[in-house]
């Protein structure tokens, strides 16, 4: 009798300890939430830039305009539609915005964090899930692409809470977890793949540890590192995200007629990515964006030196107790998901792009901060140094080649050109245009924030690949089809930049990522017989305006007659491609058609 109210008082316990949770919950997420708007306020109306202008923000528009999933002003890459889906949502609701957009793209980021900070407190301790979190939220790439309308961050944070749930032991919520980051982003089914893979080598080798450690000690080792007895979760579970993306795949191949995107995507991706020599390049370059890219290196070479010193002891107790490592078993788990990040990235892309490797980065910072907070009396020092490079890293360029969006160049980017679009907008209105994607886009779409969407005249663009040398040569024989050129720099190019003068290095580039050198404006506007009418440049970056000068021009204007009647240009629209070209004038031209990201 004494044990019935007891019994019956569980559920209510329970059910408080539930509640309680749900509010931390909530108050973290509000305040992640909080701090984000903060620091990206500044950043919250800028126009949309690169594959945010190319791909994620057409493919969400045209599902908010039209409803349709695949998308109609850009050639489909087959991405899953969820985080267009949500965007679509969030004007449906706010109004069409850049403002909305990234206050959209920042709950999702605040909900990753969450989600990490979770999963970090589960294997390890509060103390080193704050550390984890904050480190996380600096890192210039995480940072940078918290605000952005692409689709890794968010793979990342659902990933994060289906391997807090797998952690757990929660089947049915790791499943619901991992097929939403398959269906944010299709490469996130390799979590689950990687955990499925794992479990199924414990399979094999769970006998043999039991027969080792009759004999051994080696053999409790084995049991450390495979997965409890006991546990509720089955293989099966590790599946099931497949059914929702495969679902995916097969209506938008019944919608296009291709599984996995337009043919060009395809071939820049994954056909010409499969070398053998190019997988051992980009895994070099894979491990470097795991532990030593923008200030990773600190904490890398931290936790190493940490390695070599004796667990600290908590005074808890008389003679202190060593603090706990993560669990031998979740480390292996976490292992295994950063293995197949590592293998199939470095086999797969057409761009070795560092935000690619989201859902793991965090995964090695954790690893490393664990790592910290046992063996290192002064963690917490490491850890606000390692924060301040991080935010150092943010407003300063390293000494080595980067894509731009994984620190605030890219806002150096969006306002040179928002400043040079005004500039052709106010001297060139309705001109021809010569210029390379993105700027193309930019030009013709005012949705995207660099023109005014109720400018009389638009711009007519000729598009060229990009600002080499063989590039500007083939704009040269066509400059009868242009009035103005605006062009600027595709990439960031240190100022002293690593094996510059070892040639076989830069040929490598060029065979196997796409490496070109732009030329300078001045180069441009000699090849191309033009004088500079606009330029700034910014840490870096570059943009021009070069107008093109014509013989019948200068003794039309010498004569005081009318300027010379331009016949129209009728650009033909390479969909999907980085070239826009009028088929006359640019017949015969040895052109690559890339496909975008």
């Amino acid at each position: 009798m004494a044990a019935r109210p007891t019994a019956q008082s569980d559920p209510k316990t329970k059910s408080q300890l539930a509640s309680s949770a749900w509010v931390q919950q909530f108050l973290l997420f509000a305040l992640f939430f909080a701090g984000l708007m903060l620091l990206h306020a500044p950043l919250l109306r800028f126009p949309y830039f690169w594959d945010e202008a190319g791909y994620y923000v057409p493919a969400a528009r045209d599902l908010f305009l039209s409803g349709t999933l695949i998308p109609q002003s850009t050639p489909s890459n087959a991405h899953p539609p969820l985080v267009m889906a949500w965007l679509a949502l969030a004007w449906r609701v706010a109004g069409y915005s850049t403002l909305v957009t990234r206050t959209a793209m920042l709950g999702l980021s605040a909900f990753s964090l969450l989600g990490l900070f979770r999963l970090s407190r589960i294997a390890a301790n509060l103390p080193v899930a704050w550390g984890t979190t904050a480190l996380v939220a600096l890192y210039p790439v995480y940072f940078t692409q918290s605000s952005m309308a692409q689709v890794d961050l968010p793979a990342a944070g659902f990933t994060f809470w289906a391997l807090a749930a797998y952690i757990e032991d929660r089947p049915w919520k790791q499943a619901v977890w991992f097929s939403l980051a398959a269906l944010a982003k299709e490469t996130a089914i390799l979590a689950p793949l990687a955990l499925f893979g794992w479990e199924l080598l414990g399979y094999f080798i769970r006998p043999l540890s039991k027969e080792s450690s009759q004999e051994s000690s080696q053999g409790i080792r084995w049991k450390e590192v495979l997965l409890p007895a006991g546990r509720r979760t089955h293989w099966l579970y590790l599946l099931l995200p497949v059914v929702p993306l495969a679902g995916w795949y097969a209506y938008h191949y019944s919608k296009t007629g291709f599984l996995l995107g337009n043919p060009e995507f395809f071939r820049y991706n994954v056909a010409a990515t499969l070398s053998p020599l190019r997988v051992l390049l980009a895994l070099g370059m894979r491990l470097w964006q795991l532990f030593g890219y923008f200030g990773l290196y600190l904490l890398t070479l931290a936790g190493l030196l940490a390695m070599l010193r004796p667990p600290q002891r908590e005074e808890t107790m008389e003679n202190g107790v060593a603090r706990p490592r993560i669990p031998i078993w979740m480390q292996a788990a976490f292992f295994s998901v950063l293995l197949a990040y590592l293998a199939f990235m470095s086999a797969v892309g057409g761009a070795v792009l560092a935000r690619y490797m989201l859902p793991v980065v965090p995964l090695v910072i954790l690893a490393l901060v664990s790592t910290l907070w046992r063996r290192a009396r002064y963690w917490k020092l490491i850890v606000g140094a390692v924060a301040l490079a991080f935010v150092a890293g943010l407003f300063s360029n390293p000494p080595y080649g980067f894509s731009l969006e994984d620190n605030l160049a890219y806002r150096d980017y969006i306002v040179m050109h928002v400043e040079a679009s005004r500039f052709l907008a106010m001297r060139y209105s309705g001109e021809r245009v010569l210029t390379a994607w993105p700027a193309s886009d930019e030009l013709t779409r005012p949705w995207l924030g660099y023109i005014n969407a109720n400018a009389s005249q638009p711009f007519r663009v000729l598009r060229i690949e990009d600002f080499s040398v063989s590039q500007i040569d083939v704009a040269a024989r066509a400059r009868d089809h242009f009035d103005v050129a605006l062009v600027f720099s595709t990439k960031y190019q240190p100022p002293h930049p690593l094996l510059a003068n070892w040639d076989a290095w830069q040929r490598i580039k060029e065979k196997f990522f796409g490496y070109h050198r732009d030329l300078l404006p001045e180069d441009i506007a000699q090849r191309l017989g033009g004088a500079i009418a606009y330029r700034k440049e910014r840490d870096g970056q570059w943009i021009a305006v070069i107008a093109v000068e014509r013989e019948q021009d200068a003794r039309d204007a010498g004569s005081g007659c009318c300027p010379a009647v331009r016949s129209p240009l009728h650009p033909h629209q390479v969909a999907g491609m980085r070239l826009d070209h009028d088929p006359n004038a640019l017949a015969g031209a040895k052109l690559e058609n890339v496909a975008r990201r």
